[in-house]
């Protein structure tokens, strides 16, 4: 996604400066733009050019994708954030908070599966063994297939 109603800055960063920069490729650019997680401009030679604001929304969608958020959940809350100036503190701990719910679930499944891992993947599916002491009579079976404990 481009936008061509902001004018190119002489400070502006070429996409090879910012993928040096981010520590991402050329090509994880143009993905993220063209998933509107990130915009650039064109000169008059139709080359990219990207506002420097642009390093801090890279960084976040990185880190974002890191702890499991979608793509599309980043693009909405990136989205929220002011367009023609670079996010405040304020923006970023605001939309960090709209997350805290969310990650706190993610938390507490990963912490659930940690601790009952070395038994069985949610059900007892590894050992029927196990299984016959975790899911006596296969009473898990009302619940649906797959995994069902850790769900």
């Amino acid at each position: 996604m481009t936008d061509q109603n902001r004018e190119i800055r002489s400070h502006d960063l070429t996409p090879g400066e910012v993928a040096h920069r981010a520590g991402v490729a050329v090509s994880a650019l143009h993905f993220y733009e063209r998933e509107g997680l990130i915009t650039s401009i064109r000169t008059v030679g139709n080359q990219r050019r990207y506002h420097r604001d642009v390093l801090r929304r890279i960084a976040f969608v990185r880190v974002s994708q890191g702890v499991g958020v979608s793509l599309s959940a980043i693009r909405d809350a990136l989205a929220t954030l002011p367009e023609g100036r670079t996010p405040t503190k304020a923006d970023w701990s605001r939309l960090s908070r709209s997350w805290r719910s969310d990650l706190d679930d993610r938390i507490a499944r990963l912490e659930k599966l940690r601790d009952t891992l070395d038994d069985c993947i949610g059900c007892g599916c590894l050992s029927m063994r196990s299984c016959a002491l975790a899911n006596p009579g296969d009473v898990l079976r009302q619940h649906g297939p797959g995994a069902v404990r850790l769900a």
